[in-house]
């Protein structure tokens, strides 16, 4: 799979980016992309007697200088009694998280990242590390999960794209003291990449570094589509990626459904919501719109 989408589809590669900052002092930025000149991304809301749900598809990771928050985003932000996040995001949450990376993403005493490799996939990941002005041995202890993530993180970087700017942190750092929660937890988004068997977990780190050169761009024409608002494009985008069904599965479409569960027992609380997750969920066939329309619950688009 192309590794902009998977990567579109989680916080938790980003919130581990946070919490490590020798990475980001490792590789800062040698260029910046290019900010999209933008109408603005899109938002939904459900609402019912007595409760509203904003819905705001989100893009975990930024460049500096796109101007996406507007007075209609605000109006429904400060608007709200509290805001929903894919995970905890706070600080404490992020450092906890760096923490259970590491439990998570170490290889066993006795065993490297380059013993588990063939010597074909050895010079492809060693030249890899080349490239990105890595020493051979930097991710000998960690497992190839991690190292997949965190190699596809790194060319992104260097484009100036960082968590800090990412709209989440954003919307963050303008709700005060308002209450926050989350969908799910950093354990169970780890967990999606760690429960893959080690085989897998290769392949995963391989198609990463294969795909390296390709993350930038393909990001930056979802960022493009998500300025814009076009829903539709940016799924089109999000698709060309999403070549393994279980994959799909596992990242896009079970969590739909989850939190149009999650949305479908909120409307039975009064008061107003602001959920804001990876725009690639509220996007295209089976997001989590579908989902709650399949329950008889109208979404409507409000900006």
């Amino acid at each position: 799979m192309k590794f902009a989408s998977l990567l579109a589809l989680t916080a938790a590669p980003f919130a581990l980016l946070a919490a490590s900052p020798a990475l980001a002092d490792n590789h800062a930025a040698t260029e910046t992309a290019a900010a999209p000149a933008a109408k603005g991304p899109a938002l939904w809301k459900v609402a019912d007697a007595d409760t509203t749900i904003y819905l705001f598809g989100t893009v975990h990771v930024l460049p500096a200088g796109i101007e996406w928050y507007d007075d209609t985003i605000a109006k429904a932000l400060t608007g709200s009694d509290m805001i929903v996040t894919e995970i905890p995001m706070d600080a404490a949450s992020e450092a906890a998280m760096g923490q259970l990376a590491q439990s998570k993403g170490s290889l066993p005493a006795g065993t490297t990242l380059r013993s588990l490799l063939t010597p074909e996939q050895t010079v492809t990941y060693e030249a890899a590390l080349a490239k990105l002005g890595a020493p051979p041995e930097a991710f000998d202890q960690i497992k190839p999960w991690l190292t997949g993530l965190t190699m596809s993180l790194i060319p992104l970087m260097q484009q100036g794209y960082t968590p800090g700017a990412g709209v989440e942190k954003v919307l963050l750092s303008k709700v005060g003291d308002k209450p926050q929660g989350a969908l799910e937890t950093a354990e169970f988004q780890l967990g999606i990449f760690d429960g893959m068997d080690q085989a897998a977990q290769i392949t995963f780190m391989m198609e990463a570094i294969e795909g390296m050169d390709e993350t930038a761009p393909m990001l930056n024409r979802m960022v493009a589509e998500w300025a814009e608002g076009d829903a539709d494009e940016l799924a089109a985008i999000m698709n060309e990626g999403m070549t393994d069904p279980a994959v799909a599965d596992a990242l896009l479409y079970s969590r739909n459904a989850n939190w149009a569960e999650w949305v479908d027992a909120r409307l039975d609380q009064p008061g107003t919501v602001f959920v804001a997750v990876g725009a690639g969920h509220l996007a295209g066939a089976q997001s989590v719109q579908d989902y709650l329309a399949q329950k008889g619950i109208t979404v409507s688009r409000v900006k």
